[in-house]
């Protein structure tokens, strides 16, 4: 599906189809929107072709998954950002590519569904009035697709303390699971998050002659997408380190309870081995065994066991096992 949107130099607004682009094009005044949304057929790429979009960046912004990039061109300056389709309270990522021409007048943008960054934008164009300055509008679009990341981030930051919690109090199974599966989503989104760490450095860096450079107009457009971008990676590291130590936590002390565990039963086998080894001695039937006459051998190997017990008892209390 194809929607356009021109801004005439007076300031009004014209929503159509794809036949508002010859339009715009012949008055040669005023900004265009345009919108795709869906696969890039032979249709849509003729039309971003006849705009002057780079074969290369067409290329790039058809396929279903490639790094987040920003390359200028002589006639605009594409961008490809992983955005959202759908991001849930578990941090479950299902990611959408959204691509962008920026050009002097005019912006288009291109995802394969329903764009909620997009559409918000769209919408609420009228009244925002950004479309006069196209790079100011791509920069604002994409610092609202960072937003919806970070949104979801500091949602995380109560259900992570919640699970450092449980962890201290019980060392449940359950939350140790859930943990290393966040750990796991945390991942992905911190190799999202350095993508767009770099491709907003780069763009308030450099910038190009479509989004601005230097302390021009744009400029604090562009520091607030790097500070949002950075943030949003520094956050997702520092979650994710926390996820790995309280997952080490979890596995150091289990290995202490274990310990202490496997030190009681050692502690009991190293009592019982010599008093198994005495009844098992005496238990044997030889004819031979003078101590079996006596009438009191009976007491005595009794008494050699509870002194063999006291002692090893005594000695693991010296050495600090008891």
């Amino acid at each position: 599906m194809i929607k356009a949107m021109v801004l005439s130099g007076e300031g009004g607004y014209t929503e159509g189809s794809r036949q508002l682009v010859a339009t715009w094009r012949a008055a040669a005044e005023g900004c265009l929107w345009l919108d795709i949304e869906g696969e890039i057929a032979d249709e849509e790429r003729q039309l971003l072709l006849d705009l002057g979009c780079d074969p290369l960046a067409i290329g790039d912004a058809s396929r279903k998954r490639h790094p987040p990039k920003v390359e200028p061109f002589e006639t605009s300056t594409f961008i490809l950002f992983r955005g959202i389709s759908r991001i849930d309270d578990n941090l479950e990522l299902q990611p959408q590519q959204i691509a962008l021409w920026v050009g002097e007048n005019f912006l288009i943008t291109c995802h394969r569904g329903h764009s909620v960054s997009v559409a918000d934008f769209w919408d609420k164009e009228s009244a925002r009035g950004l479309l006069g300055d196209p790079s100011i509008l791509a920069l604002r679009l994409l610092h609202y697709a960072c937003g919806r990341y970070l949104e979801k981030l500091l949602d995380f930051e109560e259900r992570l303390g919640e699970l450092e919690d449980a962890l201290l109090a019980a060392q449940s199974d359950t939350e140790m699971k859930e943990l290393v599966s966040y750990r796991s989503r945390l991942r992905k989104l911190r190799r999202i998050f350095n993508y767009h760490e770099r491709l907003s450095s780069q763009i308030l860096q450099n910038g190009s002659v479509h989004l601005g450079s230097g302390n021009d107009e744009s400029y604090h457009v562009r520091r607030d997408l790097y500070d949002r971008c950075e943030r949003l990676a520094s956050l997702c590291n520092m979650y994710y380190e926390i996820c790995g130590d309280l997952v080490e936590g979890y596995i150091s002390v289990s290995s202490h309870h274990l310990n202490n565990t496997m030190k009681v039963l050692t502690i009991i086998t190293a009592i019982f081995v010599p008093l198994g080894f005495l009844a098992g001695l005496y238990g044997m039937n030889f004819e031979n065994m003078p101590e079996l006459g006596w009438k009191y051998a009976y007491f005595a190997l009794l008494g050699v066991m509870a002194a063999l017990a006291a002692t090893m008892l005594l000695v693991f209390r010296r050495i600090r096992w008891l």
